[in-house]
């Protein structure tokens, strides 16, 4: 990735117009390159979004002994595959300095726990917005036969009697629907001995990729994309017979989708999937903005002042966590008064006082926020709190009178290829210092 300044620059504009791409989901990539860790020799994904977190995990992989190679960019200019060769023998040891950037390393503990009998792996880190303790990750392997010690800030997993011993299956029931642990099972269960159940299972999209991946490896799995998910677990996997493409980052899709709220203006977003997004586009239509399903995506307009509307964040498929910096954006410009409520982490609304110095008037009560609209926001110099939260206030500058400075804009880019080149393709007065 080329070095860039560390702070966007954003001056209002008028409307949006053109063609975009949602390109290929992080949030599924990454998990997608764990599970290569479960069968020894060649792998190939397609479409794996050229961001910072893809890198990182390439480098936690990397430190396994895996070697990932990025071939050439796609004709149409889309990212080259990934190739992943992994070895017979892993290092079964993910370092700190590589796990604390980002939380979802986290995911390359299930499938060295099977493949390989252990695990070390560190306490993870990645966006500061509340606790997110890993506890569920845990508790749903040891239900499979692990055993967990911390030592040194190391969470040190063992598999009881390697190399003869396995993880063996069993009904694991989440108190909640994660999707990293209903990932890290999954990938655990694909090799463990006999039949894995998981209720109360993580349904997003991205889970039933990596089911879909795990299948074309040699995996049995049955209900991915429900909460009861059934693995019967196999002796080896083996690479994908060709390259599996990586299912389109509706994060991404709804940047862009906010952006022509906040902007106005007619876009079409290519491979963006309305089935992915069904909650969130409820919303958006009673917001003011129209989207419909293109041949090519989504196609998305809008015109006038928004309206306020009562939105709640909830595990898929309602509307998500990482929606709510983009509504809470839009809702800062929009007719009325509209509450948000966060139902999953305690600390995401830290972004809110950048939205205040740009003029917003936003009350924050324990888990919601009271957004009264106005006309217009002010440029200001403002703060990327994390990668959703950096994205929206990069948005919020094309709603604002004057210049806007976003700082800290390293943390946009774990997410996002190049968003300041995406906006201003589609015209806004978006730069990277």
């Amino acid at each position: 990735m080329s070095r860039r300044g560390d702070h966007f620059v954003v001056r209002p504009g008028g409307p949006l117009h053109g063609t975009a791409r949602a390109g290929g989901a992080k949030n599924s990539a990454l998990k997608l390159m764990a599970a290569c860790l479960l069968a020894e020799g060649r792998h190939r994904l397609a479409g794996v979004p050229r961001i910072v977190d893809v890198e990182i995990m390439a480098q936690v992989l990397g430190a396994i002994g895996v070697r990932v190679e990025r071939l050439p960019d796609a004709a149409d200019g889309g990212p080259g595959d990934l190739v992943i060769d992994t070895p017979a023998t892993l290092v079964p040891e993910a370092p700190y300095e590589l796990v604390e950037k980002m939380r979802a390393s986290v995911v390359v503990l299930g499938p060295l726990l099977t493949r390989a009998g252990r695990a070390s792996v560190s306490l993870p880190g990645g966006d500061d917005f509340g606790s997110r303790p890993i506890d569920i990750h845990l508790h749903g392997l040891s239900m499979l036969g692990a055993s967990f010690e911390t030592v040194h800030g190391n969470i040190e997993g063992r598999v009881p009697g390697w190399p003869g011993g396995r993880l063996v299956g069993q009904r694991v029931v989440f108190e909640y629907p994660s999707h990293t642990a209903t990932d890290n099972v999954l990938m655990a269960a694909a090799l463990a001995k006999g039949t894995t159940v998981i209720e109360n299972a993580a349904r997003e999209p991205e889970v039933s990729d990596l089911a879909a991946f795990l299948v074309r490896m040699g995996a049995s799995i049955r209900g991915a994309g429900t909460s009861h998910i059934e693995v019967d677990g196999v002796d080896e996997l083996h690479p994908a017979p060709d390259a599996h493409r990586v299912v389109p980052d509706r994060v991404v899709a709804a940047t862009l989708l906010a952006a022509v709220g906040l902007a106005g203006g007619d876009v079409v977003i290519e491979d963006a999937r309305a089935d992915h997004m069904d909650m969130l586009l409820r919303k958006l239509e009673e917001i003011g903005i129209t989207v419909a399903q293109a041949p090519e995506g989504l196609r998305a307009s809008a015109a006038g002042r928004l309206h306020s509307v009562d939105v709640a964040t909830l595990p898929y498929p309602g509307v998500a966590t990482d929606y709510k910096p983009f509504i809470v954006t839009m809702l800062s410009v929009a007719d009325g008064v509209g509450i948000v409520t966060e139902n999953l982490f305690s600390g995401r609304f830290r972004y809110v006082d950048e939205l205040r110095r740009m003029g917003a008037d936003i009350r924050t009560e324990g888990h919601h926020a009271v957004v009264r609209g106005v006309a217009r926001l002010s440029g200001a110099p403002v703060r990327a709190p994390d990668l959703r939260a950096g994205a929206s206030l990069v948005l919020a500058g094309l709603a604002a009178d004057g210049e806007t400075v976003v700082s800290a804009a390293r943390h946009v880019d774990r997410g996002y290829e190049d968003l300041a080149t995406t906006l201003r393709a589609l015209g806004a007065d978006v730069e990277r210092a």
